[in-house]
């Protein structure tokens, strides 16, 4: 039986060829679907068919999934960090060259222009002293969040010259060998807010997140400060971005989140959300959930996922099964003496956990039957097992 695939938005090709028809069913309208493809589309008023046993959002933020409830039914979620990093590095590079220049302004004030080419000149030569700018080598530029995003922005901010502060608490080794030793660690938020004369965030939405760029830690920058938000729209307070710059402190808020009260300040270059909207970046985030979520429906095997532990172990045999539970003691002396009373010697295991939920994975030496899958599953605490 091929596994069945519900895309609830238009999914690059690239990414749905890595799904080969033999095996995968893909369709808009599907019955009992195993797993559900997603891009934009809100998830959180969906009535989730009990079938789904993982939601692949083709993108870097799950704030459209509801991640919470398909925990608790003990269904990862996966994503595609880093495979749009560059194209939201490219957009962050042009937010600092637009505001550096006040490219926009100059943009809007020359359209506005009227008359012969005399008059045009004329007035040009008048009006550009007002668009007067700045070179950016040898100023600072904040990154807040060292993830797949944040390094590429911090390591091309280098490239142009200027001092880059990161400040990440949670940085990965993995994005730490990634980083050039040029970027200064920021003892704090504060402490970066402080120094720098530019700052841009690429941390997730969450409660820790929400208002990070405040008021109180605005105050703290450099007068005529640069903010750059292409993350998401409520990590940074508005008002608070607003009332700084008609007073003078902020020079340019650059966003790729337009709303009626920044969309026409003279201040503000308001972008519509076109952060990851590059062909490129469409196909790289296929390619990387179409693939993460085959490894997973074939092999059990979990990466990139935002609510369960990386696990991924290499197969040495057909027989496999899965269990995702609650993260409480003994869960896996009681899986291992299930398959146990049923004869089965274990060859192979691996079990991780994240927060309130574990994951198991196990090859045994003789098939596992629908018998033992049924007492796996009735054991309390467990949340989903599956033969692999």
């Amino acid at each position: 039986m091929p596994f069945k695939i519900l895309t609830l938005n238009s999914i690059s090709v690239r990414g749905l060829e890595r799904l080969p028809r033999d095996r995968y069913e893909v369709a808009s309208e599907i019955g009992h679907p195993d797993a559900v493809l997603v891009r934009s589309a809100d998830m959180h008023a969906m009535e989730i068919p009990a079938s789904v046993l993982a939601v692949a959002r083709a993108g870097a933020g799950t704030n459209n999934v509801p991640v919470a409830n398909l925990t608790r039914r003990g269904v990862p979620v996966f994503n595609a960090p880093g495979a749009n990093a560059n194209a939201v590095k490219e957009l962050v590079l042009a937010g600092l060259f637009l505001s550096a220049r006040n490219i926009c302004q100059a943009w809007d004030h020359v359209r506005s222009l009227t008359g012969d080419d005399h008059a045009i000149e004329e007035a040009v030569e008048k009006g550009k002293k007002q668009f007067v700018g700045h070179e950016l080598p040898g100023r600072t530029l904040g990154v807040v969040g060292l993830g797949a995003i944040g390094v590429e922005v911090a390591n091309a901010a280098l490239g142009l010259g200027m001092k880059v502060l990161g400040c990440d608490p949670q940085i990965t080794v993995q994005r730490a060998w990634q980083l050039s030793s040029g970027v200064e660690q920021a003892l704090s938020l504060e402490d970066l807010f402080a120094r720098s004369d530019a700052v841009t965030v690429h941390v997730p939405l969450n409660d820790a997140t929400r208002g990070l760029v405040s008021q109180a830690r605005l105050r703290l920058m450099r007068r005529g400060g640069v903010v750059l938000n292409f993350a998401r729209a409520a990590i940074v307070d508005e008002a608070a971005v607003l009332a700084e710059l008609d007073r003078g402190h902020l020079s340019t808020y650059v966003c790729d989140f337009p709303t009626r009260a920044v969309k026409d300040h003279p201040r503000v270059v308001a972008l519509p959300h076109l952060g990851a909207s590059t062909g490129e970046a469409e196909e790289n985030c296929a390619v990387m959930v179409a693939d993460t979520l085959r490894d997973f429906l074939e092999n059990g095997n979990i990466r990139n996922s935002v609510n369960f532990p990386e696990s991924v172990l290499p197969r040495i045999g057909g027989n496999r099964v899965a269990v995702a539970n609650d993260n409480v003691p003994n869960m896996v002396g009681q899986i291992s003496t299930c398959l146990a009373e049923a004869r089965l010697n274990i060859a192979d295991l691996l079990n991780k956990s994240r927060g309130d939920v574990a994951y198991t994975l196990i090859d045994t030496d003789g098939p596992i039957g629908p018998e033992v899958l049924a007492k796996l599953r009735a054991i309390p605490g467990v949340l989903t097992a599956r033969i692999v």
